[in-house]
């Protein structure tokens, strides 16, 4: 009754032995043995204080290097660069201006990473540069009434004569969608004609067609402002507690952006007004539900997110400029634009890193921005 017993213990020690045997495993020959190779961390390299310089981008006259940005770029480790203002010095003397930031590229000031150096070239009452080697842009009606290909065109002679001058992003094209009716009430965009039309076809087809002639001359471009500020009746740049009360979280406004962002988007700046029916308690990039909520989970968008100014627009004059800066992060914000009073900076940068370096979850947040804004950069031509 004891031999099936023995007969196990017989089997399992030849089991056991044939895994001692040398080659009892082998493989057959030609078979590959891989091993997965990790993607390494772009952001392995720098400092804390370096991710949180990536997540800046600090105004300067257009026609002058600002001592207070410079210092941004070399004590702050700031990765980007905000052209202000109007210029009509042309190509050869902003290229200059440029080249003064430029120049700061290292490995102790941006861990040898590029600079952004943007602006506002949108076109029409919004030019920030001009004079000899740049176009006359039409504003963005008259761009709207263009074939889309003719305007691609014309973006891909604009965008060039941008990158001449050093520039390598452009906070453009807008997007918004302004009801032909109150368009003349609409202050921030319908105002000074900055939308492309009045219907999502005209804007999709022709942000589009802006953008794609952009990329082609090697220039970044930043949709705004989301989720729209055609409903709004104030400019936020001016006037405090501006809230839109018609746009939804799944609407015809964010609609476009969702358009965009199937057709390739890279970067998307959040607007500062309020919007009531989505988060009616806080403007919009201090919103973890219209940034995180809507735009990254609801639309998917998995690019770089922009704040508007968070600087000197009157909108968010009543927070501090540590706590704007700490809750555009904590919103999923990945770019804190610093355009109108650079003169903030040193206290934005400061706090966030602060933060960094005593809240694990807020430094895994600026990490995660950090590694979306070096991918960008990286696509730098």
């Amino acid at each position: 009754m004891r031999r099936p017993l023995l007969v196990g213990l017989v089997l399992a020690s030849v089991v056991l032995l044939a895994g001692c045997v040398p080659g009892a495993h082998t493989k057959p020959t030609g078979s590959p043995t891989s091993t997965p190779t990790k993607t390494p961390d772009p952001i392995a390299g720098l400092t804390m204080a370096q991710r949180v310089g990536q997540l800046f981008m600090v105004g300067t006259t257009a026609s002058a290097a600002q001592q207070v940005t410079l210092d941004a770029v070399t004590q702050r480790h700031v990765g980007g660069v905000f052209l202000s203002g109007r210029s009509s010095l042309g190509v050869p003397a902003t290229a200059a201006v440029v080249s003064a930031f430029t120049g700061l590229v290292g490995a102790d000031s941006t861990g040898g990473l590029p600079l952004l150096v943007a602006t506002d070239q949108e076109g029409g009452e919004v030019q920030v540069l001009q004079g000899a080697g740049f176009s006359a842009i039409p504003s963005g009606l008259q761009q709207g009434a263009m074939e889309p290909g003719e305007l691609q065109t014309e973006a891909q002679t604009w965008g060039a004569q941008l990158r001449s001058a050093g520039v390598n992003m452009d906070l453009a094209p807008v997007v918004d969608l302004v009801p032909a009716a109150t368009a003349a009430s609409n202050p921030p965009i319908g105002a000074f004609h900055r939308q492309f039309g009045a219907d999502p076809g005209t804007i999709v087809s022709h942000a589009d067609a802006f953008r794609n002639g952009m990329s082609a001359s090697g220039i970044q471009t930043v949709i705004k402002h989301f989720p729209g500020l055609g409903y709004v009746t104030a400019n936020t740049d001016t006037t405090a507690g501006v809230t839109d009360t018609v746009t939804v979280a799944a609407g015809v406004s964010t609609g476009i952006y969702q358009q965009e962002i199937a057709a390739g988007a890279r970067t998307i700046m959040v607007s500062s007004a309020i919007y009531s029916k989505i988060d009616g308690s806080a403007p919009a990039i201090f919103s973890p539900t219209v940034v995180t909520g809507v735009l990254r989970q609801q639309l998917g968008f998995d690019g770089v997110i922009m704040s508007d100014d968070l600087s000197g627009a009157t909108q968010v004059l009543a927070w501090s400029p540590a706590d704007r800066a700490i809750l555009a992060i904590q919103a999923g914000d990945d770019i804190v634009l610093v355009s109108k009073d650079p003169t903030v900076a040193p206290q934005m940068v400061d706090a966030v890193l602060a933060k960094a370096q005593s809240d694990p979850s807020f430094a895994k947040l600026v990490d995660a921005a950090a590694r979306r804004v070096v991918a960008l950069k990286a696509e730098l031509g």
